[in-house]
């Protein structure tokens, strides 16, 4: 089955908005240390900058996922495109802390909405097969990638001006929107949702993310304040029992609960969840091993990294022939498989390791994106009906998004803890490799997850052996 040009032109503008998601995030944080020296924020203020983009992503991606199924995919998308291009630019003109966490706060609930809407899109626009497992994977690449990149471009720009690590996400904003509008369209839709829109739903399960991602977020510091950081996640817990009641006495749930029934959803987002954690926590830890214990700038840390980025060609090429051969859950397990490999290797990582040595690692790493992040993506999505692709969307991309806040987190707090009072080069080497324990962790659980998907239970293709 063919698909109209035009589709393939969508994709590429979709493509560009997953891109722009990722290189923001990674160009921010190569950026940090230069927006410390230039505006005297205080270390509590700089975590916060990163922690409002958190708190806005993961509070808002569930709502932001059914607002467009239930308002409209293409106006959500580039509604919230042209917000994302506003307050990135508010950001390239602060000169003061709180300038600088509203405009984080904001492009994070843009992005909420904006990523949730664009995958819906590409799950609407393209008929579900080969076709849509293959956009899928494009799309999947592109995201990657875009992190990837975006450490090499952070690098180059701050060394430039650290705002231009924000009037660049504006300019690349303007030109996808340029695109969008013409090129988008809003899907047929057959099965409207029918009824309002549920308040009370939306209201508990915002509340709810924000608690739970404020909570994830302060683990990093685990002696600084338990007490605020178990409230938080009471607070959360007790917000999506509230919201599972509401729910269920809704006429027009914003959830409907019995999606959240399935299995193979099920593993897909717990497998996200343990990808993005074991990832970023590795770079977290990579960053800190070639910039604070080898010297190394933020340029050759980027290109260093940048081997990772391999996945961007792997993914449309390679994945899609080995999913159709041998179905998804064993190029999952193959791609977690990889992963874990590469974190068990890097184990043994000195303070005179060549970047020969580490190569090979960055590359396993391509691969398990290669083979796991778009893979997962086509699972968590396929077989759920199109007026609920958007609320998919949004559960997918909440998982990726918990997972890379948990992994940070987890990571800083194992090294900190392993440091001690240490401020040596060895120690540091030493409370690295502890530390990274956790995405070796993270990367097993993920592999045994992806063995329970291999065991025949039902006909469901999507995470069913081949």
């Amino acid at each position: 089955m063919s698909v109209p040009a035009r589709s393939w032109g969508v994709l590429i503008v979709l493509c560009g908005a997953i891109f722009l998601e990722g290189i923001d995030v990674a160009m921010l944080n190569i950026a940090l240390p230069a927006i410390r020296a230039d505006l005297g924020l205080s270390t509590g203020m700089l975590s916060g900058v990163v922690s409002a983009y958190v708190l806005g992503y993961g509070g808002f991606m569930l709502l932001g996922g059914r607002a467009a199924d239930l308002l409209g995919r293409r106006r959500m998308f580039l509604l919230w495109l042209v917000v994302f291009l506003v307050f990135s630019g508010l950001g390239g003109f602060a000169d003061e802390g709180w300038v600088l966490l509203l405009a984080r706060f904001v492009t994070g609930v843009a992005a909420a909405f904006l990523t949730p809407a664009g995958l819906s899109l590409i799950t609407t626009t393209f008929p579900e097969g080969r076709l849509r497992n293959q956009a899928l994977l494009i799309y999947a690449g592109t995201a990657a990638g875009g992190f990837a990149l975006g450490l090499v471009a952070g690098g180059l720009l701050t060394a430039i001006g650290w705002r231009w690590v924000f009037f660049a996400p504006v300019l690349m904003s303007l030109l996808i929107l340029i695109a969008a509008v013409p090129l988008i369209r809003e899907p047929v839709r057959e099965d409207r949702p029918a009824g309002g829109f549920d308040v009370m739903g939306a209201v508990t399960i915002t509340g709810a993310m924000m608690l739970l991602a404020y909570g994830v977020v302060r683990l990093e510091h685990p002696a600084d304040g338990w007490p605020l950081t178990v409230a938080a996640f009471a607070g959360g817990l007790a917000l999506v029992a509230a919201f599972t009641a509401v729910e269920r006495r809704s006429a027009s749930p914003l959830v409907r609960l019995g999606l959240l029934r399935s299995a193979t959803l099920i593993r897909a987002n717990v497998m996200a969840v343990l990808l993005t954690a074991s990832f970023f926590g590795f770079q977290f830890l990579v960053t800190i091993y070639l910039q604070e214990l080898r010297g190394w700038s933020t340029i050759q840390t980027g290109l260093a990294l940048l081997a990772a980025a391999v996945d961007v060609v792997i993914a449309p090429v390679l994945t899609p022939w080995l999913v159709n051969r041998f179905g998804s859950a064993r190029v999952v397990l193959g791609g977690l498989l990889s992963g874990l490999l590469a974190y068990a290797l890097f184990l043994g990582v000195g303070l005179d390791w060549t970047y020969a040595a580490m190569l090979p690692s960055m590359l396993l790493i391509g691969l398990m994106f290669a083979f796991v992040y778009g893979p997962v993506t086509i699972v968590a999505t396929d077989g759920v009906a199109e007026h609920e692709q958007g609320l998919a969307g949004g559960l997918i991309n909440s998982s990726f998004q918990f997972g890379a806040a948990l992994g940070l987190s987890m990571v800083t707090a194992v090294n900190v803890a392993a440091l001690g009072g240490g401020t040596d080069p060895e120690a540091g080497l030493a409370a690295m490799r502890t530390a990274l324990l956790v995405p070796v962790t993270a990367t097993l659980l993920g592999a045994l997850v992806a063995v329970s998907a291999l065991r025949p239970r039902t006909r469901d293709r999507a995470l069913s052996a081949a």
